[in-house]
């Protein structure tokens, strides 16, 4: 069966394109803020995608050039949370489903990335920015603090910075943003320069990356040794598929490898 699995909302447009899956948040006018359905639409989508061997990335951005993601809703009444019995609140199952995807994502950020936001960013495993994007934590502004963010966010920039953003409020400029490794390029064509990286990624071994995000985020919590107990055994299964047959038979006879995914 070939029918669409995937399904838009108002508030989330859902598009496969090629290879890729698209998530887009479309409330410009709420400067792309997150409401619980955007929320539990990408959650979904990116569950269901691991299931689908045809997408090998995904792209999450915003609608429009001012806003990638302001955060939470707070013109809603219950901007954090719908239910204070529910132990699982909703962004909080989407960074889960974002940390348990053998899918690469890929962010493109294509304005303000603020609060929860920052999440949605950091959550992805790659970032593309415009250069007149900028990045902040603003939440102390508001009297809360942004502490589901901080899960994702905080090894990817250097401690002090995390300490300064969090504490004063107050955004960066992408190309501060780039110099603390928050994002990987910023760029005036952003389209192009995402295009670019998505290209150098779907040329390459479907089956090497799925099982290699794998091992990239199972091993960045572990210590030394567990991580070389870990690694060890990984390596023997990557050898063991058929696209590292075909990687290495190819290198031999000076070809292009046929990839199949498995």
């Amino acid at each position: 069966m070939n029918q669409p699995i995937f399904s838009s909302t108002p508030e989330l447009n859902v598009e496969q394109r090629g290879p890729v899956l698209w998530l887009t948040i479309t409330r410009e006018e709420r400067r792309n803020a997150m409401s619980h359905g955007v929320l539990a639409g990408m959650t979904q989508a990116i569950l269901l995608a691991q299931n689908q061997r045809k997408i090998r990335a995904i792209v999450i951005t915003g609608t429009g050039t001012k806003a990638f993601c302001a955060g939470a809703d707070l013109q809603s009444a219950q901007a954090f949370t719908t239910d204070y019995s529910e132990p699982h609140g909703h962004l909080a199952q989407l960074l889960r489903a974002a940390r348990a995807s053998t899918i690469p994502l890929i962010a493109r950020v294509n304005g303000a990335c603020m609060a929860g936001g920052m999440g949605l960013m950091s959550m992805c495993d790659m970032a593309v920015a415009a250069r007149h994007a900028v990045f902040g934590l603003p939440e102390v502004k508001v009297g809360v603090f942004p502490a589901q963010v901080l899960s994702v966010l905080q090894h990817l920039i250097p401690r002090r910075t995390l300490n300064e953003m969090c504490l004063t409020g107050e955004p960066i400029t992408s190309a501060q943003a780039l110099e603390a490794g928050l994002v990987n390029y910023v760029d005036d064509d952003m389209d192009d320069k995402l295009q670019w990286l998505l290209d150098r990624l779907l040329d390459k071994s479907p089956a090497a990356i799925r099982r290699g995000l794998y091992t990239l985020k199972k091993v960045e919590s572990m210590a030394f040794e567990e991580a070389m107990s870990f690694t060890e055994s990984q390596i023997a299964l990557f050898t063991l598929t058929e696209d590292a047959k075909e990687g290495q038979q190819a290198f031999q006879e000076k070809r292009k490898p046929v990839w199949v995914g498995h």
